[in-house]
């Protein structure tokens, strides 16, 4: 990792702008994806990419070591939920990963999909085509990449205006009361483990919605939505309400139910770029 120090030097100018502007060794889109990522802190905090600087304002950026090659395209079965000329809805299996990162170039879904669809390798964002959102590793369940820039762009609207709802299926330890509430608390980066997020001030805001589903003798099966997208964002909520995902190792403790979160994104509604017409996939909870 290298840690970038910056100084403001143009009130008003935009922190993606500054940061490719005076880090030579990135692009607008790569400094985007970093400060998305919450890499990138500002007088101590994360800020959107859209932010306005003041004069003197102190930009700080961990700058992850960059991987010169393009994905590959990989033979990995994954499940295709829908397909259109603009779209692919995929039901990702846990364990797999959504994108290359640093120490993970390769058996990614990016790699799945370019095999699939290798249209996919001229979008703009080599190492992320078509990739709006993003599900964890370990969360199963319904993602919609982009096949074409237009829809990427129409998707990342819908996003950006909160129109594309997303339903979980979350399995937590102990009965959240009331049995149906909002959280709502901002999220950044941990103070001391910058691999986790937390509920710290100064954060993105971040909001979530839940309602119990169903009670399992001292477990409890949820279905939330988070309305805002922060990083680990229903992970990190719902341990800072004493009621952590079972399985979740970072934010709460091992199971002897399961290897890994019970995390599963259920249910994914939003517009068909092609058309304006409203969808909706459910996938079922893997068995």
């Amino acid at each position: 990792m290298k840690t970038l120090e910056l100084t403001a030097d143009r009130p008003g100018e935009r922190l993606d702008v500054l940061l490719a502007r005076l880090a030579v060794e990135l692009s607008r889109s790569q400094a985007r994806r970093l400060i998305e990522d919450g890499l990138v802190t500002v007088d101590g905090r994360q800020e959107r990419p859209s932010h306005r600087l003041a004069a003197g304002a102190r930009v700080v950026a961990t700058v992850p070591p960059v991987e010169d090659a393009r994905p590959a395209a990989e033979r990995i079965p994954v499940t295709i939920i829908y397909q259109d000329d603009d779209i692919i809805v995929v039901d990702k299996p846990a364990g797999l990963t959504v994108h290359p990162a640093p120490g993970h170039p390769s058996r990614t879904l990016v790699n799945a999909l370019l095999a699939l669809t290798p249209e996919l390798a001229s979008l703009r964002d080599t190492m992320r085509p078509g990739i709006v959102h993003r599900l964890d590793k370990d969360t199963s369940g319904l993602l919609v990449v982009a096949k074409n820039e237009r829809a990427r762009s129409d998707l990342t609207r819908q996003l950006k205006e909160r129109a594309v709802r997303k339903t979980y299926l979350a399995l937590v330890h102990g009965v959240p009361q009331p049995a149906q509430g909002t959280i709502e608390a901002p999220i950044g980066r941990h103070p001391r483990n910058r691999k986790k997020m937390a509920v710290v001030a100064g954060g993105r805001e971040a909001e979530t919605k839940y309602r119990v589903r169903e009670a399992l003798d001292g477990l409890v099966l949820l279905e939330v939505e988070p309305i805002t997208g922060r990083t680990h964002q229903i992970r990190v909520h719902l341990a800072a309400i004493g009621h952590s995902v079972v399985g979740d190792t970072v934010y709460g403790r091992r199971s002897e139910l399961i290897d890994r979160q019970f995390l599963h994104a259920w249910r994914l509604a939003f517009d068909l770029p092609s058309s304006g017409r409203q969808v909706e996939f459910e996938s079922p909870l893997p068995t």
